[in-house]
């Protein structure tokens, strides 16, 4: 398994390639289209994510203090970022995902290129896998 570092770095190279934001755009759109379907059992109210202007759902799992993410939303754009996160987080260990670095965002101008709405779902998204994440590595400490 590539490290978060790893695909972090590839996703930089991939979107430094694009010149425009209109190709950022739909790279982030293919990445939301490469997802798999969520199933709709797990598109419930308690896997939806606060602070978000489109629906989006995670359907967090904790094992043996890795997580496990699938995603989606009904936006294409949003359902795009959160395959990104998907692709950098989901299999890591959740003690490394609490001290991501997550600097790839800006450096591929993901930022600069939101409305503040989508740049607050954003952290929103960060914020309810990091949350996971904390509970993941507490229950792990527990059970060691």
């Amino acid at each position: 398994m590539q490290s978060m570092h790893e695909i972090q770095k590839q996703l930089v190279e991939d979107l430094n390639l694009l010149e425009n934001s209109n190709e950022k755009f739909d790279y982030l759109i293919s990445l939301g289209q490469s997802l798999p379907e969520m199933s709709s059992v797990h598109k419930t109210e308690a896997n939806l994510v606060k602070g978000c202007q489109s629906n989006v759902w995670f359907d967090i799992r904790c094992e043996e203090g890795r997580l496990y993410i699938e995603a989606d939303s009904d936006s294409l754009v949003v359902k795009g970022i959160a395959a990104m996160l998907v692709q950098v987080l989901s299999g890591q260990d959740a003690g490394e995902i609490l001290n991501a670095d997550m600097a790839f965002i800006e450096e591929i101008g993901l930022w600069r290129q939101l409305s503040s709405q989508r740049g607050n779902g954003l952290t929103a998204m960060l914020a309810n896998i990091r949350s996971a994440a904390k509970i993941c590595k507490e229950k792990q400490e527990e059970l060691a």
